[in-house]
């Protein structure tokens, strides 16, 4: 069972079946084909440190804690989530074809879409805020009229942990562990709620993207972003990582701990602490391997 978060997309329903594999194409070496390499990753030494959270702030079933002393070994990890440039590049040199693609609908956040079309879509039980929009994909985040020009800096979006898996195997890489991602995340910091430290705005400055008004109907955009942001947005932390919390929620490498799902971190820009406050480092979700969304991207890890 995965956990209830209501800022993330619901799974996509057990009935619908399973899409098959794509086969990954050897990579393209023409012009701006190329795997990335390295470019764009941040070596990190490793070493020990206290993971997971049990405060008040601590989600109830969702296995943030108990706080633990975990050690990890030296990595790569990207400085940013994967971004629709990126993933555009992949899927020119491989022609993979996303889990979105193949089922023909994905999740989008009801207020980024037009009100009729949004009162015209089904809403899955108990998270209202989304629907199931035909044609929307990583290409199109809103649906067919809408495009990712513009946001070619922008997290890519509406991709599956398949999806995932299938451009970090093309770009020579792997999705980080859990223990990666927040060892990286935390920037050096020790149990901080942020990977700037404890206090969410520091002399009144946002450092994230994330929803500020009421949810789901007031979006005031304080932060400079309704929607996504920039990959690159705000202040990295002190590894050098940008947008570990907010923005977009990231796959992992790891299974939640039923095995049925994937592990997601770091919150997205629909996290709100009246309902959600998981763009925390220690906080965490889970969704199905081919399940996507318009808050749900990644970035990847290296040996």
């Amino acid at each position: 069972m995965r956990p209830e978060s209501p800022c993330c997309a619901a799974a996509r329903p057990a009935a619908v079946p399973a899409a098959p594999p794509v086969p990954i194409a050897p990579p393209s070496r023409a012009p701006g084909g190329a795997p990335p390499g390295r470019k764009g990753m941040i070596r990190l030494p490793g070493g020990t440190f206290r993971m997971g959270n049990d405060d008040e702030t601590a989600n109830p079933g969702d296995g943030e804690g108990p706080v633990r002393s975990v050690t990890v070994g030296p990595f790569h990890i990207d400085a940013h989530a994967v971004s629709n440039a990126r993933f555009a590049a992949f899927v020119k040199a491989t022609g993979h074809v996303t889990d979105a693609e193949k089922f023909g609908w994905s999740y989008v956040f009801a207020g980024l879409l037009p009100p009729g079309t949004a009162r015209a879509l089904p809403a899955p039980a108990g998270t209202p805020w989304w629907r199931g929009v035909p044609g929307a994909t990583w290409r199109s985040p809103e649906g067919p009229d809408s495009t990712v020009r513009g946001r070619e800096r922008h997290p890519v979006v509406h991709v599956s942990w398949h999806d995932a898996a299938a451009y970090a195997a093309w770009a020579g890489r792997r999705l980080p562990t859990e223990a990666e991602w927040e060892y990286a995340a935390r920037g050096g910091l020790d149990q901080a709620r942020y990977p700037w430290g404890d206090e969410l705005t520091p002399r009144g400055h946002w450092r994230c993207n994330i929803w500020q008004g009421e949810f789901p109907h007031v979006d005031t955009a304080e932060d400079g972003h309704a929607g996504t942001a920039p990959v690159d947005a705000y202040r990295p932390n002190a590894y050098g990582l940008y947008n570990t919390v907010g923005n977009v929620w990231e796959w992992g490498g790891d299974w939640w701990t039923e095995g049925e799902t994937r592990v997601m971190r770091g919150g997205s820009y629909l996290c709100h602490d009246s309902y959600c406050n998981r763009y925390r480092v220690s906080a965490r979700t889970a969704n199905t391997p081919d399940s996507s969304s318009g808050n749900t991207g990644f970035r990847c890890a290296a040996d």
